[in-house]
């Protein structure tokens, strides 16, 4: 039998205690007391608190330019999105932009927040920021990855092809294509 929140109230933190650090993440015990008296100990990761962008990259209406790039977690190439960490300091425009122009060798003229998205919110606080990059110029920059970075252009009208892929399993990366696709089907 499903426990509904009756009154709404949210959970008091009791305590929060650093339990590991590496060089991206800090793991965290959670003291919560639910308004029910409930008390539990929750663990979550956290990580840079600016969080990632995103980017969408459209070379024009209906063609995107995705990255193919090796995924450590999963030990295999993956198809995705150009996506990085928010800088301090940086704004997640400013991060999308530098994104794009050090993994698909573009500049955008026009930047987009579409929307901030979250991975397995139960016990990680990362935030990311989708971002629509059209109007494309060439420009690259010289980024931090290990080997050059093959782009693939993929037509938005082959997105359920895409799907279909097994290299593409990255769910921000589906999510926000989908996200872009229904906002750019008005326009063309």
């Amino acid at each position: 039998m499903a426990h509904h929140a009756a009154s709404g109230k949210k959970p008091v933190i009791t305590r929060t205690e650093t339990i590991a650090r590496t060089r991206l993440f800090r793991v965290e015990q959670v003291g919560l007391r639910f308004a029910n008296g409930c008390e539990v100990n929750y663990e979550r990761l956290r990580s840079s608190p600016s969080g990632a962008v995103l980017v969408v990259p459209m070379l024009d209406d209906s063609t995107v330019l995705l990255i193919r790039e090796y995924a450590a977690g999963v030990e295999r190439y993956e198809l995705a999105l150009p996506k990085g960490i928010i800088e301090e300091g940086e704004s997640p425009f400013a991060a999308a932009n530098r994104e794009i122009m050090e993994e698909v060798g573009y500049g955008a003229r026009q930047l987009t927040h579409l929307k901030s998205v979250t991975l397995a919110p139960g016990y990680f606080s990362h935030a990311t920021h989708v971002v629509l990059a059209q109007e494309l110029y060439p420009e690259r920059r010289e980024g931090d990855e290990p080997e050059a970075i093959e782009v693939v252009p993929w037509s938005l009208d082959r997105l359920t092809e895409l799907c279909a892929h097994e290299e593409c399993t990255e769910a921000r990366s589906i999510a926000a294509l989908f996200l872009v696709r229904e906002l750019l089907a008005g326009r063309r």
